[in-house]
């Protein structure tokens, strides 16, 4: 696949579209010829980077074939006091570093903050760089510093706002769930419904689950959407408790009632007799049934 064909799947506009006044770094150095080799030794890192994960064999690969071809497309720099500061290219760079070389082709620019964090974010974004909280930090980072609203920066990023806004959501997931997201245990898709539970306790155990039994993003919003028709039926459930049963009683049935609705995610009613009672799952659908059936063989073999 040419890398035409990948910017535009990762990302609906180039740079050129963004700031119309830059050219891509392949063009540029094609129109002006500028290309220097600069000592590997005098470039730091981009402090705008997004992407804070490199793949080492992926790194390693690369680091081959430059060791037997060289650096074929040169990185971006821009001057800043005695050195320079990488604005693209930081995968050539470590993997020059690891191929042994001293020195990287690179084509020296001039930008300005916001210009900077913009191109480095479309260059992670166009080549599928990014994890995708890093995409969620790239993408708060730009509003926060400069003032954008989801919907500027959709615009300027060629994305739908609800792409931004669902990628912003992300941030606000507890440590355990982004430990699944970047682990590959679970997608940001599957993650999102989850978001929507108001417990972090049960987001974390309908996360466990779904890693477990590898439920899809579907099943995963039909668990949420019953287990908050749960949580609104949950003083509904209270009515039907005997009102001259003894109110401590009462308080251990109701949390055993919610112990059990956070286990299986769905609505739970405990119905007591005078030598017997029973429990009461609720199912919405055949899916829903087929998830229960199984949760609960599991259980009994274990």
């Amino acid at each position: 696949m040419s890398n035409k064909k990948k910017q535009s799947k990762g990302l609906g506009k180039g740079l050129g579209a963004i700031f119309p006044e830059i050219h891509s770094e392949e063009a540029e150095s094609e129109e002006s010829g500028k290309v220097v080799e600069i000592p590997l030794d005098q470039i730091a890192p981009n402090p705008r980077q997004p992407r804070k994960e490199f793949n080492q064999e992926k790194l390693e690969e690369l680091a081959d074939t430059i060791a037997t071809h060289g650096v074929i497309q040169p990185v971006v720099v821009q001057k800043s006091g005695d050195g320079f500061i990488l604005i693209a290219g930081e995968r050539r760079v470590r993997a020059s570093q690891i191929a042994g070389l001293t020195s990287i082709p690179a084509l020296v620019k001039e930008y300005s903050s916001s210009e900077l964090m913009e191109i480095t974010l479309v260059e992670n974004l166009q080549r599928e760089d990014l994890n995708p909280i890093e995409e969620a930090l790239a993408y708060h980072q730009l509003i926060e510093e400069f003032g954008l609203t989801q919907e500027n920066l959709a615009k300027r990023l060629g994305r739908s706002r609800s792409a931004i806004t669902n990628s912003l959501r992300l941030l606000t997931m507890a440590d355990t769930l982004k430990h699944y997201l970047l682990e590959g245990k679970l997608t940001a898709g599957q993650i999102r419904p989850m978001l929507a539970l108001e417990s972090v306790k049960e987001q974390e155990e309908l996360a466990k689950n779904a890693a477990k039994n590898q439920w899809s993003a579907r099943k995963i919003e039909q668990i949420v959407k019953n287990s908050k028709d749960a949580s609104k039926d949950k003083k509904e459930v209270k009515k039907e408790v005997n009102e001259n049963e003894d109110p401590v009683q009462q308080m251990m049935q109701q949390e055993l009632e919610e112990k059990i609705r956070r286990k299986y995610g769905t609505k739970v009613a405990i119905k007591k007799g005078v030598k017997e009672g029973k429990i009461e799952l609720f199912y919405y659908g055949n899916d829903d049934l087929e998830r229960l059936v199984s949760l609960l063989l599991n259980d009994e073999e274990t």
